[in-house]
């Protein structure tokens, strides 16, 4: 399983952020998509060290190139009231990659951080690239090709869903499940919005079979997400982690993210 889900991980580092950072089109992201390649193979590198020093320290450079995401949030200008949502979506992606960084830093040096086992925080790492990064992104995104109630709800919901599951991880498995609920919510709307635009809006029929199937791959994998959470927090039968790293995992990196990323790029959209 853990070979699986660095590879993932590497997927979320070496394709979905890069991919993600070239949709914002604000200058002043320049320096830090720059940086980030160099971060991004010092992160990949240290998934396969032994934990120590030099894994440490490759994860560390890592996580300088998250900070500098981290920076260029909060240089970003005061946003119209209009656009709040679009921008709570935009900074929980640039955000995410430095929760990501923290929990590698600690699991790759061994250290439970904040008394959580070493494989959560593998998780972590891997969740904050697709279900923080990629997946508020392009929640954000839905606000430029479809501005309404729809696009705004969802918007607002990915960020909320997620801060509900990495406060559930300090609280309580109900919080957890609430964040899973939450977070599915928001995104379904996304994937239906997708959905909708891969049928009516894509220009070229590549496009549209990216974004559709990206839309598609979404709505199966958050069944799962909240099936494993439920189960966790109820006691009923659920997948185990090693199941879901490879289904759930692999339709969220591959089918989501990726897919959804190279559809975004084509279709010419930017926030």
């Amino acid at each position: 399983m853990w070979v699986l889900v660095n590879l993932l991980v590497m997927v979320g580092m070496l394709v979905v952020v890069p991919a993600g950072l070239r949709l914002l089109a604000d200058p002043g992201i320049e320096l830090a998509r720059r940086c980030w390649p160099v971060g991004a193979v010092a992160g990949a590198v240290s998934l396969w060290l032994p934990r120590g020093p030099a894994a440490t320290a490759l994860a560390t450079v890592y996580a300088v190139a998250a900070a500098l995401l981290c920076a260029y949030a909060v240089s970003r200008p005061a946003r119209p009231r209009g656009e709040w949502a679009a921008e709570a979506a935009v900074l929980t992606a640039l955000i995410s990659p430095a929760v990501a960084a923290s929990a590698l830093i600690a699991e790759r040096s061994g250290y439970r951080l904040f008394s959580f086992e070493l494989g959560v925080l593998a998780l972590t790492v891997a969740h904050f690239h697709f279900a923080g990064f990629a997946a508020a992104l392009i929640a954000g995104l839905q606000t430029r090709i479809a501005p309404g109630r729809a696009a705004d709800a969802a918007a607002l919901t990915v960020p909320a869903g997620t801060l509900l599951v990495l406060l559930g991880y300090f609280t309580a498995e109900a919080v957890e499940l609430a964040g899973a609920l939450v977070l599915t919510a928001g995104m379904w709307m996304v994937g239906w919005l997708v959905w909708r635009y891969a049928h009516t809006g894509a220009a070229d029929p590549l496009t549209a079979v990216l974004l559709g199937g990206s839309a598609a791959v979404l709505a199966v994998s958050m069944v799962l997400a909240v099936s494993w959470a439920l189960g966790e927090a109820t006691g009923l039968p659920h997948p185990s982690l090693g199941w879901m790293a490879a289904t759930h995992g692999v339709a969220n990196a591959l089918g989501f993210a990726v897919c959804g990323m190279v559809g975004w790029r084509r279709a010419g959209a930017y926030l």
